[in-house]
């Protein structure tokens, strides 16, 4: 009876969203149910169909198991943990431990379409680096299992040796869903960067490819991590590695601000600062001999002759304008070249393009020393120097921006976020995730404990430095992955009178031992589609306790012993939509009814979990 007042407890269905889509595209193609008719889509985009069995394409074992890992909605929540946090209050930044599949499909009803700039730092496939379950079965249970919270002790999955006859797919069942979620986060304006080395950066851009469309590469931005090696094999010391960068479907690069130093107004010219520029180009006088000329100075007569192998850039008639316009500059030694007067104000742009070659960041021993600075030892291998990660936020996130990194590692994406915000002034927001792998170390157990503990101290350092005074978002909410406050009804067992009389015992009080109201608000908004940075205030209502969502938008009230008044009282305070525990009305059928159509009454969204 109250089926359509229940809350959807699941994350985004994705090829529901997709089939909507689709349908809103091509309405010609709707079936009755709603369902999509192949032949008429097919008819709809006439020539534009490849119907033939070769085609150009990736595929790899385990292609066809990645589609039900990307469609499986996700039944887990994500627990806040206000005591590993900072302002968690006020802070729109998030560190997220889990897996990071889960993590994405939870993401996806928040924050679909809303970051700006992921940057990501897989497992570059060694051998010895990589982690996955050997069955490819993805899902909250392995991640469960993973951790320890089945009530089985942790289990770490095996690595993939280059020995394996899947080495390379295992690696793609991996990364395949992963970026086919993260795209749908992307702003259209949004981009990729993804670090990778030799090993898999043919099988990535082919991946990406398929994922993104090939139109959307940008381009490989090639980084030395390494000064050369004199135990290199085959005396080839392979000291670069690649960061491969994606678009949504339309990211211009921010480019790098030109440097203005040079520039100068020693004459007072009233177009303000200029530099000197060349006035010759490099062409003989044989391919342009219009533009081998004598150069006179009107103003002393010298003559200033040209170059064979440089001509002058300008026709006779173009250079005696610019004379004209004094915008020449002539030494007094005619052996030396006249020059022109490029002013700042006619740049057509302040800033230069973003180089694919990354002379200007630090080496691996950068992100050593960084640790080592922070933590008085070096707690993580392979981190990513701070600098890399900065240079590609300048270059593609504005101040606002949200970022996110979901492989978060040591926490090198929060700390360049952080260190931007402060030298720009800018605000932008952080998401990262972070599995929590074991480290079999006593002072950080797990790597999300060195992610959480970096950027501690790292907001401990800046705050210290200048007390911000900048006032900005110098906090971060944790997040932990983990099963549902709410036990889901299993349609799988055995339908036996005596499973379903336990399933339904159960569901008397379906909320799961241990949870508190907070793991519950935050489950219905991560559902509801809300941020999980979002504002939340207490209220009391008719004695009730009631949380306010962005400025009394979404009303939810968790209390077991609701009463009419105290419905009424909620009500009243016109929401757009409210939200119960199903538990509150206690069986009361009449209780329930009224209250739905209390809301009814002033257009408010009903709900119940």
């Amino acid at each position: 009876m109250y089926n359509n007042d229940k809350l959807n407890l699941q994350s985004l269905n994705i090829p529901e969203e997709k089939r909507e889509e689709l349908l809103r595209i091509f309405p010609e193609v709707r079936t009755e149910g709603g369902q999509i008719d192949f032949d008429r889509l097919r008819l709809a985009l006439g020539d534009m169909v490849d119907t033939g069995k070769e085609r150009y394409g990736l595929n790899w074992p385990g292609k066809s198991a990645c589609f039900k890992a990307i469609q499986t909605p996700s039944m887990g929540t994500l627990l806040p943990a206000p005591e590993e946090s900072i302002n968690f209050d006020t802070t729109e930044n998030l560190i997220i431990e889990g897996d990071n599949l889960e993590a994405l499909k939870l993401l996806q009803k928040s924050y679909i379409g809303k970051v700006k700039m992921i940057y990501i730092d897989p497992p570059y496939n060694t051998g010895n680096d990589f982690i996955y379950p050997d069955n490819f079965s993805e899902s909250l249970q392995t991640y469960l299992e993973y951790t320890g919270q089945t009530g089985e002790e942790g289990k770490r999955f095996s690595s993939n040796t280059d020995t394996d006859g899947r080495f390379h797919s295992k690696w793609l069942n991996m990364m395949y869903p992963r970026l086919y979620l993260a795209r749908d986060l992307l702003r259209d304006d949004g981009v990729i960067f993804i670090s990778i080395d030799d090993n898999e950066m043919p099988s990535l851009r082919l991946l990406c490819d398929y994922v993104f469309g090939e139109e959307n590469f940008i381009g490989s931005f090639v980084w030395r991590r390494r000064a050369s090696s004199a135990l290199a094999d085959r005396l080839v010391s392979t000291d670069h590695e690649y960061v491969i960068a994606i678009q949504k479907s339309n990211f211009i690069s921010r480019g790098i601000p030109k440097e203005f130093g040079g520039y100068s107004n020693p004459d007072n010219d009233f177009r303000g600062e200029w530099i000197s520029g060349d006035l010759t180009v490099g062409m003989g006088k044989n391919l342009r001999p219009n533009q081998f000329y004598d150069l006179i100075n009107p103003a002393t007569g010298k003559s200033y002759p040209p170059n064979p192998n440089r001509v002058w850039a300008y026709i006779r008639e173009s250079m005696d304008k610019l004379i004209a316009e004094d915008r020449v500059i002539f030494p007094d030694d005619v052996g030396r070249r006249p020059m022109l007067k490029r002013f700042r104000n006619e740049l057509k742009s302040d800033v230069n393009p973003a180089s694919t070659w990354l002379d200007t960041v630090g080496l691996n021993t950068e992100s050593t020393k960084e640790l080592q600075d922070i933590f008085g030892q070096n707690p993580f291998d392979y981190s990513k120097p701070l600098t890399l990660i900065k240079h590609l936020l300048k270059i593609s996130a504005d101040a606002k921006d949200i970022i996110l990194d979901f492989f978060a590692g040591s926490g090198t994406t929060a700390h360049a976020v952080l260190d931007l915000n402060k030298q720009d002034g800018g605000n932008r927001k952080f998401i990262l995730v972070q599995l929590p792998e074991p480290t079999d170390r006593t002072d950080y157990p797990t790597i999300a404990d060195i992610t959480k503990e970096r950027v501690r101290r790292v907001i401990k350092k800046l705050n210290d430095e200048d007390g911000n005074e900048k006032n900005q978002d110098r906090g971060f909410r944790v997040f932990k992955l983990a099963e549902s406050n709410f036990t889901p009804w299993d349609g799988s067992i055995d339908q036996s009178p005596e499973a379903l009389s336990k399933q339904i015992e159960m569901h008397i009080e379906h909320v799961r031992q241990g949870r508190t109201d907070e793991d519950i608000l935050y489950e219905i908004l991560l559902k509801s589609g809300f941020p999980l940075s979002i504002p939340v205030e207490t209220l009391q209502v008719d004695g009730k306790t009631v949380y306010s969502i962005h400025d009394g938008i979404m009303l939810v009230c968790l209390d077991r012993n609701l009463t009419m008044p105290s419905v009424q009282a909620i009500v009243d305070r016109l929401p757009e939509r409210v939200v119960f525990l199903d538990e509150g009305f206690a069986g009361n059928d009449a209780l329930k009814v009224n209250a739905k159509e209390a809301c009814k009454l002033k257009n408010i969204v009903f709900k119940v979990v």
